[in-house]
């Protein structure tokens, strides 16, 4: 599963090759970007613009198939520019273009928009007040539904986009006569990138006003509304079931409990018990001293919980408030609140998990309704943190509890 000598251009890359099997990418276009990106010599830059000449082409191409000419394929390959975009846009900070971040993340979402726009029937689409700002959904439905149907909401990650929930959840929902809604909350998607509003804990005022929206429907069934949560979503969408005692159902994949214990010890322990202390550490002793590449990462992974991150990175920068976003990610610690939930919960874990080693058994020791712990195995193929190789099994594996603990 090598395609890069470093990691997480490896990581990203392989996401890109697994989703070729919902349709979200195609396995001869991956690797012939692979193979660009190293014979030019593998970096931030090389892969930013290989994926980015990617999403772009695919872009043309599904708009030239427009109109009544080529419906079906306008719509693939506007979801493969959706998905070409993402790869783009994951790295673009580490660029000498960061500013483009905002420009890539239009682009991609353009084509996703183009994507659900031609979907048969056509997904849904609405937005809703959070923040001073409109939260956008797209709502999928089955072809040919009829009447009231079981729901699920997929609740994204902290660097994923829609085409993700595509990837793993919205296509095998459909496939399975379910309903699907995909939103962009706070710290995700448009909120992000354009509105600048990062994450917040309290993720139960984010779900409520979906299922607010989707139980006035004729064609949702509120008794069987289910709520997912990917990557970052295993602990957005637990906190959510926490409080919100309509949901049928919550599946966590993986299982968190503590997104803070993500970050390495050396970075977490720069956390002062004040702002002023923090930042005084951050900044005379340890921003530094950080390399380049470390910058990198260290802003991709801090953007979401504070805008003024987002602010510097895109004008090349390392942010110098630390405490800010931090206090936002030990906010989303839910060992005091996992226990309120009512509704069963599927807790998955993943073998060899880069980011959240340990917390799917830690949130199943915590939730004291019922509950099932499923691992995803190298055995299986769908190792490493949220199975890029293996979205197919992961949905089968998602749906086939939901359906037997929802539907039935």
């Amino acid at each position: 599963m090598r395609l890069f000598d470093n990691p997480d251009h490896n990581f990203q890359a392989l996401f890109a090759l697994g989703a070729a099997g919902q349709g979200s990418t195609e396995v001869g276009e991956t690797l012939t970007a692979v193979n660009t990106i190293n014979q030019a010599g593998a970096s931030n830059q090389t892969f930013t613009d290989t994926f980015r000449t990617w999403g772009k082409r695919l872009a043309d191409q599904a708009d030239q198939a427009g109109g009544d000419k080529e419906p079906h394929t306008q719509n693939a390959r506007a979801l493969r520019s959706a998905a070409s975009y993402e790869q783009a846009l994951y790295f673009v900070l580490g660029t000498d273009q960061p500013d483009d971040e905002q420009a890539v993340y239009q682009a991609g979402r353009d084509s996703f928009d183009t994507f659900a726009r031609t979907c048969t029937p056509p997904a849904q689409t609405a937005t809703l007040p959070y923040g001073g700002k409109r939260m956008p959904l797209w709502f999928f439905r089955p072809q040919g539904a009829t009447g009231r149907r079981p729901t699920v909401i997929l609740t994204n990650g902290s660097d994923g986009q829609n085409v993700d929930m595509w990837t793993y959840g919205v296509a095998e929902a459909l496939r399975r006569d379910w309903n699907a809604l995909v939103y962009d909350g706070p710290g995700q998607g448009q909120l992000l990138f354009v509105d600048q509003l990062p994450f917040t804990p309290r993720w139960e005022q984010v779900v409520t006003p979906l299922v607010d929206w989707l139980t006035a429907r004729d064609d949702v069934d509120p008794d069987r509304i289910a709520l997912t949560g990917f990557s970052l979503g295993g602990v957005l969408a637990p906190r959510a079931a926490a409080y919100e005692r309509r949901l049928a159902a919550v599946v966590a994949g993986p299982g968190v409990v503590t997104p803070w214990n993500a970050f390495p010890p050396q970075i977490r322990e720069v956390l002062a018990p004040t702002k002023k202390e923090t930042n005084q550490i951050w900044n005379d002793d340890v921003a530094p001293r950080i390399p380049k590449a470390d910058r990198f990462t260290l802003n991709k992974r801090f953007e979401p919980y504070d805008a003024a991150v987002m602010r510097a990175a895109r004008q090349g920068k390392l942010f110098t408030d630390f405490w800010t976003p931090a206090r936002v990610l030990v906010g989303m610690d839910i060992t005091k609140v996992a226990g309120r939930i009512q509704c069963p919960a599927l807790i998955i874990d993943f073998q060899d998990d880069q980011f959240f080693p340990g917390q799917a058994r830690a949130l199943y020791d915590l939730v004291t309704s019922k509950k099932q712990y499923m691992e995803m195995t190298r055995e299986q193929g769908a190792q490493l943190h949220c199975s890029p190789m293996a979205p197919q099994f992961y949905c089968e594996t998602v749906f086939d509890w939901l359906d037997q603990t929802v539907r039935n």
